[in-house]
């Protein structure tokens, strides 16, 4: 069941959800707007030649009040929100409408699980051919949280935990590398 503006300012107001720094104007019928954080990531293409999914791949932190995504380019950004989602909530995060008129696509792998704690990284891609320049503050993405059946058995605990800038992808540091099984 997806919440409403009613049941997300209650569970905010009784502290089972965290968002800070809030903006009440930021909550839609069925939705919470975030805004635009000021730390960015680039992947840092002069010292890599490939990117593969075994290996850290290193960035260039940009800290702004605003970028510029050239024409058919990807970088990381952050929510300035800072988001607890208690066990048993879970939220997609979509770009809005407006921005993605733009040809700004913007992702976090669409989901965020139980038990979320941190900052929200953002992969950003234009997809036009002009450069688009964001600003700090600008509502950016929205959350749409959905209760679960019944908590999660583990929530979220994992490499992205606490984050409290943009997170480079530490694939890497998948437990498939690591020779783990699932039990049977």
């Amino acid at each position: 069941m997806i919440l409403s503006d009613r049941t997300i300012k209650t569970m905010i107001k009784d502290g089972r959800l965290g968002i800070s720094p809030l903006c009440e104007e930021n909550i839609q019928p069925a939705s919470l707007d975030c805004t635009l954080g000021t730390h960015f990531l680039e992947i840092n293409t002069e010292n890599t030649e490939i990117i593969d999914l075994d290996s850290e791949i290193t960035y260039k932190e940009v800290n702004s009040d605003s970028i510029v995504i050239p024409p058919h380019s990807f970088l990381l950004a952050t929510t300035a929100e800072y988001i607890k989602i208690p066990n048993g909530l879970t939220a997609f995060v979509e770009g809005r409408s407006s921005i993605g008129r733009m040809g700004l696509f913007i992702q976090n792998a669409g989901w965020v699980d139980a038990g979320f704690e941190g900052r929200i990284t953002l992969e950003l891609y234009n997809a036009n051919s002009l450069p688009i320049r964001l600003s700090a503050g600008r509502r950016i993405c929205q959350l749409v949280f959905c209760i679960m059946d019944q908590e999660a058995e583990k929530p979220y605990r994992g490499k992205y935990f606490g984050q409290e800038k943009s997170v480079g992808s530490r694939v890497y540091l998948d437990n498939e590398l690591k020779g783990a099984t699932l039990a049977s």
